[in-house]
């Protein structure tokens, strides 16, 4: 295949994909499908190897650390097969008698997937399993630096393949090296493509002319507001910052913080790791963590003390600092910090109140990351309802540690998933996490039922009532 162009060597493997794709359906069965799901899971999920995808991921993409992705590798894995374990794919999943609708399963075909390097292992595994879960094939193309990641997953998800005898053309990836032109014309050749990470690449998934699944950017901003146990709220804001150094889209980017409790709130932060720096240091850390108009790679995703070295603070910040709090003011694009960070670096508002602090925060994520989501710490329930009402955001999340809590945990209803819907908000086509239903067509069987039509009368007698006819 050497001598073949870019664009024949993904056209083969795609042909290849459809045509175990179509085997795979016509000789489904429920537990074929799950069993496939499984064998994916159990790929990453085996002790040894998780250690060794992390091990590797972190070593190529020089983002994140071994002990967290072992952990998001595990439980965003063990949640999502949580999830899917009782869910009918195949066959009849719905007979409603009373409207006289029969829904039947279908796959949708090959999906295309184009995963990011912040987490090259957990997110192509995620949607392998949805794929297969629903009877498809998957062609996933990896980051470059996220190559020699997802090769060693696919081995192993090959080694478990083989056990079943499932064809090991189902999961398949765009070889290295890879290429923008690899990359369009699997977006432009597979029957679905979803995107999780660069918004250029979601952006050119929408006008492929392939149906589209792409995820909005995240830059979470949370109000802690005068009612919340400030020492939960400080003690789940660090966990959720500091994990896997900051590589999730839904960590925790900005707070804003009420002034009532600003100062006490302060300390709490000091008490789990945070170095606080005052407004006068701003200019300082926007200069040193961001390069020519870009975050600095020496910055992003790494240990509190690559970090702080990246950002010349060594004289300043003790190595039992964890993350770095900026007290700023400003939002916008001449005011870097109220966007993503990507690293152990957190700017810190101080508002007069709830009412000033939503305000904030609806202008934070109109500025970057609408749709994706807030969050809130906070004994007041009416509060959470406003955010829900009043910003653009898809979801609102209640006095959690906000990265662990957006992609579905195992005490909330979120489904688990590493790619977030941002809904019209962020151009996405989804509002939800990307789960098992986006993978799936439904065809409906539609039977005739007593007829059920209204007269005008019963239809318009409220309006009537008030406008007159």
């Amino acid at each position: 295949m050497s001598d073949k162009s870019d664009i024949q060597i993904v056209d083969a493997i795609i042909e290849k994909a459809s045509i175990a794709q179509l085997e795979f359906e016509k000789n489904g069965s429920q537990k074929a499908y799950d069993m496939a799901a499984q064998a994916v899971g159990w790929a990453i999920m085996e002790p040894s190897r998780n250690k060794e995808l992390a091990e590797l991921a972190v070593l190529t993409t020089g983002l994140g650390n071994v002990k967290d992705k072992i952990i998001k590798n595990h439980r965003k894995t063990l949640g999502l097969l949580r999830d899917i374990s009782d869910v009918k794919t195949f066959g009849i999943i719905e007979n409603n008698e009373e409207n006289g609708i029969i829904k039947i399963a279908r796959a949708i075909g090959v999906i295309g997937a184009v995963v990011p390097s912040t987490n090259p292992i957990a997110t192509p595994a995620n949607n392998i399993i949805n794929a297969l879960k629903c009877g498809n094939a998957i062609v996933i193309s990896p980051s470059p630096k996220g190559i020699s990641g997802f090769e060693r997953l696919l081995k192993y998800i090959h080694l478990e393949f083989d056990k079943l005898g499932i064809n090991k053309d189902l999961v398949q990836m765009v070889p290295a090296p890879g290429t923008k032109e690899k990359t369009q014309q699997m977006l432009e050749k597979t029957d679905l493509v979803v995107v999780t990470g660069s918004q250029n690449n979601v952006r050119r998934a929408y006008t492929s002319g392939t149906p589209a699944i792409g995820v909005g950017a995240g830059n979470v901003t949370v109000i802690v507001d005068e009612t919340a146990d400030l020492k939960s709220a400080a003690e789940k804001i660090a966990a959720s910052k500091t994990f896997d150094n900051a590589t999730s889209c839904s960590s925790e980017n900005s707070l804003i913080i009420v002034d009532e409790i600003y100062d006490e709130f302060l300390k709490e932060l000091k008490n789990v790791g945070c170095a606080i720096l005052p407004k006068s240091m701003e200019g300082h850390v926007i200069n040193r963590l961001w390069q020519k108009g870009n975050l600095n790679r020496n910055a992003i995703a790494q240990d509190s003390h690559k970090l702080i070295d990246a950002l010349d603070l060594s004289n300043l910040v003790g190595k039992e600092n964890e993350f770095i709090g900026i007290e700023t003011e400003g939002i916008g694009e001449n005011f870097p910090l109220s966007g993503e960070k990507l690293s152990r670096v957190i700017s810190i508002y101080r508002e007069k109140d709830f009412d000033n602090a939503q305000i904030k925060a609806g202008k934070m994520l109109k500025h970057y990351g609408a749709g994706h989501s807030v969050g809130i710490h906070s004994k007041n329930k009416d509060r959470s309802y406003k955010l829900a009402m009043n910003l653009p955001t898809c979801r609102v999340i209640v006095n959690q540690a906000h990265c662990f809590a957006t992609g579905g945990s195992f005490n909330n209803g979120m489904p688990f998933s590493l790619s977030m819907g941002c809904g019209s908000w962020g151009g996405n086509s989804i509002d939800d996490n990307l789960h098992w239903k986006h993978f799936l067509n439904i065809t409906k069987i539609v039977n005739e039922i007593p007829n059920n039509e209204p007269l005008v009368e019963d239809i318009f007698k409220e309006y009537w009532d008030k406008a007159g006819k």
